[in-house]
This record gives structure tokens, C-alpha cells and sequence, in this order.
């Protein structure tokens, strides 16, 4: 996507210059290599403003919603030790884990206990190089440091940020499509 934008900014700075008042062949000066810079800083500026600004796809699906205080807390805590089923226990707790809001019951058991299970995931199945080269890991991996780094920097009694939350969800997104696929 970021090269598609790239290629057709490029393009349209160059048919801008193709068809300029200015774009007859001269001698080389310097007003001529001022110009050139000029549209070198516009073209590079344009390209950095659009893959920054312009949202992907991916941002504008993924839907997030409202946190909650009332659910059921899991029994199921802990591995398994096959990565499928593993993964998708991980992803699912840590779903209901960015979904609790200020004051949820048990709010910090479920963060400590959520902390634990992530710890035990990551530390048991990077081991695996068939595992860890796999695109569901790496982006539950990632998750995870989301995740564990608010749980480090905030504790367990606060909700994520809108901001942070939204990401989570456009990885579990990512996480569960992969896991359909077994990759």
C-alpha cells in the first residue's frame, strides 16, 4: 500500500514538472538547481505527509467496543502446550483484558493472571523456530508487549487508552485471521 502511494505521488510530481511552464531543457544554472530542490523537498514532504496521514485499510475496519465492568472470569488460565489452541486462549483473554473498563470485578486478578499466561506463552514457544517465524506469533508476540508494557508502566486497576486499545484490536484482527489460516 505504502509503495502504491509512493509510486503514484512520484508520478504525479513528475507529469506536474512534465507539463510547467518552466521544463524546457536549459543550461544548467543555479536558479535552475534551487528549482530542483525545491520540488525535491515538495515531493519528499508529500510522500512522508501522505503514507503518515492517510489511513490503511486495515485502521478502518476493525471496529472497537465499548469496555465493560461485568464478565465472566476465566478458569481456563494457562497453556496447553499446543500453539493453536494456546494462541487463540492468549488472544481471547487478552481481548476481554483490553475491553475492561474503570472498576471491572477483579480487575487486577484478571491483569495479573493475564501477565502470567503472556509471560508463559512468549517464554515457552519462542523456543520454536517453526513457531516464532509464523505471522500469528510475531503479531501476538507484539500484542503481548503492548499489553505487559501497560500493565508494567500503569499496573493492573487502569484501563487501556482509546488509543492503545484500538491497535490491540486491529492486531487480535490480524492474530485470529492467521490462526484461521494455521500460519
Amino acid at each position: 500500500m505504502v509503495k502504491a502511494q509512493l509510486i503514484f505521488t512520484l508520478a504525479t510530481v513528475a507529469v506536474a514538472n512534465a507539463f510547467s511552464p518552466n521544463s524546457s531543457p536549459q543550461t544548467a544554472s543555479p536558479a535552475l538547481r534551487r528549482d530542483f530542490l525545491k520540488t525535491a523537498a515538495a515531493t519528499t514532504a508529500a510522500v512522508v505527509a501522505g503514507t503518515t496521514f492517510m489511513p490503511t485499510i486495515a485502521s478502518a475496519v476493525v471496529e472497537v467496543p465499548e469496555q465493560f465492568t461485568k464478565y465472566d472470569y476465566p478458569t481456563d488460565w494457562g497453556l496447553t502446550f499446543k500453539y493453536d489452541e494456546d494462541a487463540a486462549k492468549v488472544r481471547t483473554h487478552m481481548v476481554v483484558a483490553t475491553t475492561l473498563g474503570k472498576g471491572a470485578d477483579r480487575m487486577e486478578d484478571y491483569g495479573k493472571e493475564m501477565k502470567k499466561e503472556m509471560v508463559d506463552f512468549v517464554s515457552y514457544y519462542r523456543r520454536f523456530p517453526k513457531i516464532a517465524g509464523k505471522p500469528s506469533f510475531s503479531t501476538l508476540y507484539t500484542s503481548i508487549n503492548v499489553l505487559a508494557g501497560h500493565y508494567t508502566s500503569y499496573g493492573y486497576k487502569y484501563p487501556l487508552p482509546e488509543k492503545r486499545r484500538k491497535r490491540l484490536y486491529q492486531e487480535y484482527s490480524e492474530i485470529e485471521k492467521s490462526l484461521k489460516r494455521s500460519r
